[in-house]
């Protein structure tokens, strides 16, 4: 029995360094990254949507010969942030690095600071946009392609995300 149980663990233990990780990509990895910032400035929070994650899936798909930070239009339907390096990136970096974009936004005039961008912090904390979907894809050049769609999408001018 003692060793059985050994033997089981020496397994795990060789599974873990030999299969791919997947830290930090997982729909609950998203949602915990979106959800904390919406939390942040009293957003309720996402939940994952199957139909706006196959979305998401089928659009990193198309851009993984190129990993051109190309939006695909949301199909009029979903708001969306890309993300991409040219290295491996996981799903939670790349919302830490839409919602960074705080720093540079001011709610109270609803702008962004003089040439930055803050419309990917502002589509992360739309109130109004409750369902969410991600895909990664490791592109043909070796880099990181990563999508994230919304429903409803956000950014509608003139409004405010919270």
């Amino acid at each position: 029995m003692e060793f059985s149980s050994l033997a089981l663990t020496c397994l795990m233990a060789l599974a873990i360094l030999i299969l791919p990780s997947h830290a930090q990509n997982s729909p609950q990895d998203y949602l915990n990254a979106h959800n904390a910032a919406r939390a942040a400035v009293g957003v309720r929070p996402m939940t994952w949507d199957e139909n706006v994650a196959a979305f998401a899936r089928n659009y990193a798909n198309q851009r993984k010969a190129d990993c051109r930070l190309v939006h695909s239009g949301g199909g009029g339907r979903y708001g969306e942030n890309l993300a991409w390096s040219s290295a491996d990136l996981s799903g939670t970096a790349a919302v830490r690095m839409w919602v960074n974009e705080r720093a540079d936004y001011n709610y109270n005039s609803n702008t962004c600071a003089r040439g930055k961008v803050c419309g990917h912090y502002t589509q992360v904390v739309w109130r109004d946009s409750v369902r969410l979907g991600c895909a990664k894809v490791r592109c043909n050049n070796g880099g990181t392609f990563i999508g994230c769609n919304y429903a409803p999408a956000g950014n509608i001018i003139g409004r405010k995300p919270y």
